[in-house]
């Protein structure tokens, strides 16, 4: 049974991590789930020659009419706490980053704090820069499709392609042109690092607060490592392998395991070893029980919500 009244409302705001003075009421969750599947029933019906207008204007309508969604989750990290992987996976200057699907910009501003030359887009300009209060000359924006990137961007120009809860939104068809056109505006060293939820653990958009196995909103489709790795490797990446988070480096580097090449390995094997639990997962019938199976792994850190991943051109 679906839940209402406070239960709803309680429950929508620890989902998206809304802070207690942030008023929401029933009608405004009902509001958003109507209108999160309306929209994205037009994403998935739409062909590719029409994608791009339908999902900017399904965007637009989405945040400009759901204004909360734009108000930031209640988190008391730094942005350097919050980030600190991300640098640490970038690496050393000079790196020119360009950024898909920028959301409220957070991300890409604290990297042009940290004084890489970064660019971030958005499909939407309700997104993105007007989220952006302080400006810096590291910083630049644009607009895009998201998937036809080097129709927007010069090819073999950055060093590094990022996002972080992006690939999701993508209608499925686009994953693979995706791929190969972030491969493109890549230089010939270049990287895509980027994070997107597991399916195990979903589904992570407003399907989880009506307690749906399966994403039914603006989730087009969540993902497992191997269909990413796969997708990756026919985009043309030669080595895909997991970010290795900053503590587990910290612990690393106390042994002696700190150079490039030995933490790639590390996170290779990574790779490797959460293939091989999804698909142990998998063996269960039912997706409510490989939800709860993959949770309980989490806790004991042998499974994760994101996956967060480096593909090396």
């Amino acid at each position: 049974m679906e839940p209402r009244g406070a239960e709803l409302i309680n429950r929508y705001k620890r989902i998206y991590r809304f802070s207690e003075e942030i008023e929401i009421t029933e009608e405004m969750i009902l509001r958003h789930w109507e209108l999160e599947k309306k929209l994205t029933k037009e994403i998935l019906d739409s062909q590719p020659e029409n994608r791009w207008e339908i999902s900017e204007r399904a965007y637009t309508v989405l945040y400009s009419e759901l204004e909360w969604l734009n108000k930031t989750p209640e988190d008391t990290r730094t942005p350097a706490e919050k980030y600190q992987t991300w640098v640490k996976t970038i690496g050393c200057h000079p790196k020119k980053i360009y950024e898909v699907g920028s959301g409220k910009g957070e991300l890409i501003a604290y990297l042009a704090k940290c004084e890489y030359e970064c660019k971030g887009t958005e499909i939407t300009r309700e997104r993105g820069s007007k989220h952006v209060n302080d400006s810096s000359p590291y910083l630049s924006w644009g607009n895009s499709d998201g998937i036809h990137l080097d129709s927007f961007e010069p090819a073999e120009f950055y060093d590094v392609v990022l996002s972080n809860q992006v690939i999701e939104h993508f209608h499925p068809d686009d994953l693979n042109t995706h791929f190969k056109s972030a491969h493109i505006i890549l230089n010939q060293s270049g990287r895509y690092i980027f994070t997107t939820p597991h399916c195990h653990t979903g589904p992570h958009d407003v399907s989880l607060v009506f307690k749906y196995d399966n994403p039914q909103g603006m989730h087009l489709k969540e993902y497992t490592y191997l269909e990413l790795a796969e997708s990756l490797s026919i985009a043309g990446f030669h080595n895909v392998y997991c970010a290795v988070p900053t503590a587990i480096r910290k612990l690393l580097g106390k042994i002696g395991i700190q150079k490039d090449e030995q933490i790639i390995s590390i996170g290779s094997f990574y790779l490797n070893f959460m293939v091989i639990v999804e698909k142990i997962i998998f063996l269960l019938p039912k997706k409510n029980l490989r939800r709860l199976l993959a949770k309980n792994l989490r806790k004991i850190y042998l499974f994760a919500d994101n996956i967060f991943l480096v593909a090396q051109k």
